[in-house]
């Protein structure tokens, strides 16, 4: 993991001083970092049966269609109001100061599926909290919850107790 440490930049004061920001896309270009990464998150659900990978607006949609494809799922987005056509299911959270919502397709996950979430970090653990709630609410079953990164030292496990949760990296 300490070579895949090495492909992700870090920017200091991105996006605001005091902020040391983790760019991903210096990973996602790297091919065989990238493999490896896919690899990784495979190799820990291998043996799991999934029906569907859930994805996360923006960047958990670099990971969580190359998941669905590794472990034969299908893939489901989770987007911010507005972007999905049909009939959608919200779910409100809480951020540091004030709330956000996700929208999924009603339709998306059926009753009684068995679904993982992937996203890029896990950093308070509110986004991943909600999109736990949102799957469960239109009846499906949250295997558990993966990511590549996970800051520990903002305690984001916490918001997700109970449930299982993977990362590959930790800062």
């Amino acid at each position: 993991m300490t070579e895949l440490k090495s492909l992700i930049r870090e920017v200091p004061d991105f996006p605001k001083p005091g902020i040391n920001f983790y760019d991903i896309t210096t990973l996602l270009k790297d091919p065989q970092g990238w493999r490896a990464t896919i690899d990784a998150l495979k190799s820990h659900y291998n043996g799991t049966k999934v029906d569907v990978v859930v994805g996360v607006e923006a960047r958990g949609f670099f990971f969580a269609p190359a998941m669905a494809y590794a472990l034969g799922a299908g893939f489901v987005p989770v987007r911010k109001p507005g972007k999905l056509p049909a009939e959608t299911e919200t779910v409100e959270y809480a951020l540091e100061y004030g709330t956000d919502r996700l929208q999924m397709h009603k339709d998306a996950v059926r009753p009684g599926q068995r679904v993982l979430i992937i996203d890029d970090v896990l950093a308070t653990g509110g986004t991943a909290a909600a999109v736990a709630e949102l799957v469960e609410k239109v009846g499906g079953e949250v295997l558990g919850l993966g990511f590549l990164i996970e800051l520990d030292f903002l305690n984001g496990r916490k918001k997700l107790e109970g449930r299982e949760v993977f990362s590959l990296l930790h800062y």
